[in-house]
């Protein structure tokens, strides 16, 4: 490793005997006075840090589990080419673990006058905002015995938004939406549906479909068919709470329900209803309204990205409330929360009269896979207590979910892997039914 500064200058006469350079500095410098002259050239030659012009672009967003490619620029106005060493600190999460090092240093070799790219590949590990902090820069000579050290600020964001590994599942969640939708035949009633066209009467069809005027002026019976309506309103409440920061897996539930909806509101809005969302713990901590099909996803994963679990106990009165302002017409309303019992029982039940009266509830959870295994171990004491209160904790979850169907409350509780595709079935069911 080169030395620099008076290390160098001390290492190069180290090999001298000690009589000659120990009296005084004085003697070191009259005899070594061309090495000391190299130093103070060397010196004189690094191209100073301050004047260097740094400037950012590249990407501004990327999706959790991708890469952003994020280019810095260096310009330099002085007369001495630039050779340096180059760190680009961002905040730790924004690289795998163990490729900080080489992600973040750069060598660089810029002439005298001119500027020159280079490109800082980040690869972050939580979604949010990633912001740069100082760019370092060591300026060599070309003896590279001394170096000019100094930090630029060149601010920039990266948004890492959620990844949204559900949109596997939308194809085929389309293919059955089409089907309800009338573009293959089928026959629904309830409340809530559209009329789509008339046909002939087949056997084991419902008779209160018949159309009579329709039948009085032709010869064949006629029967109504019908199709889920469109333009129906959802909104989908996101709970930020403590219970949303409990890890399963490798992720904490939070990351799980917003996959969820993410599957959800693309399913709906293809269905051609209207979509918002709210983020809620003891306050408000993102709103999407009013948006159109095309801008919708954008929208929901860019407020999305910044959200965190807060841990505190979420208000069910202010989150009932904000979510009956936010939705003053009848619609669909999806709470992505816990089925722990106590903020159930304690929190939300007693205020889910209020959004029941006025709409269709649907609530979501999740649930951890690794209770289910537990519940099923066998072999030694340590494994049948693990399966006693495995067993106990499904039961009490059990039990909690029942008590939101007594309200009318529609309930989905799946593992992180199979919510999304649940909660889609489940919405998919609710407009077969014509409840929406």
């Amino acid at each position: 490793m080169a030395l620099t500064g008076r290390a160098a200058l001390v290492a190069a006469l180290g090999s001298l005997p000690i009589g000659i350079w120990e009296p005084s500095w004085t003697g070191i410098l009259a005899v070594n006075a061309p090495l000391a002259v190299a130093c103070a050239c060397d010196f004189a030659l690094a191209a100073p840090v301050r004047r260097l012009s740094l400037t950012r672009s590249g990407d501004t967003s990327a999706r959790l589990g991708e890469t952003a490619d994020v280019t810095l620029t260096v310009t330099n106005p002085s007369g001495r080419p630039l050779r340096a060493h180059i760190r680009d600190a961002w905040p730790p999460s924004s690289w795998q673990p163990g490729t900080e090092v080489e992600a973040s240093r750069h060598h660089l070799a810029v002439p005298a006058g001119e500027r020159r790219r280079i490109t800082t590949r980040l690869r972050p590990t939580r979604r949010g905002d990633r912001q740069a902090d100082r760019v370092t820069i060591r300026s060599y000579g070309p003896l590279r015995l001394f170096s000019r050290q100094g930090t630029h600020k060149v601010p920039w964001t990266v948004r890492v938004l959620p990844p949204f590994t559900s949109r596997k599942h939308l194809p085929s969640k389309l293919a059955r939406l089409r089907e309800l939708d009338g573009r293959t035949s089928v026959l629904t009633r309830g409340e809530g549906t559209e009329f789509d066209s008339l046909r002939e009467y087949v056997p084991g069809d419902d008779t209160r479909s018949i159309d009579w005027r329709a039948t009085a002026r032709q010869s064949a019976v006629a029967v109504r068919t019908w199709r889920p309506e469109r333009d129906r309103h959802i909104l989908l409440v996101l709970d930020t709470g403590r219970t949303s920061a409990g890890r399963v897996g490798d992720a904490p539930r939070l990351d799980a329900s917003m996959d969820a909806a993410l599957l959800l509101a693309a399913l709906a809005s293809r269905a051609g209803d209207r979509v918002d969302l709210l983020a809620y713990d003891r306050g408000v901590r993102a709103l999407v309204q009013g948006r159109t099909a095309k801008d919708l996803l954008p929208s929901l994963v860019n407020a999305m990205a910044p959200l965190e679990p807060e841990l505190v106990e979420t208000n069910a009165r202010g989150l009932t409330a904000t979510a009956l302002r936010t939705a003053p017409r009848r619609s669909l309303v999806v709470l992505l929360t816990s089925l722990d019992a106590a903020p159930i029982e304690e929190g939300l039940l007693p205020h889910l009269p209020q959004l029941t009266q006025r709409h269709t509830v649907l609530l979501a959870s999740v649930a951890d896979p690794h209770i289910a295994r537990m519940a099923t171990a066998r072999g030694n004491t340590e494994a049948i207590y693990e399966a006693a209160a495995a067993a106990q904790a499904q039961t009490e979850r059990q039990r909690t979910a029942e008590q939101l169907r007594r309200h009318g409350v529609t309930v989905v509780d799946a593992t992180p892997d199979d919510l999304a595709p649940a909660l889609a079935d489940a919405y998919l069911a609710l407009k077969a039914a014509g409840r929406l």
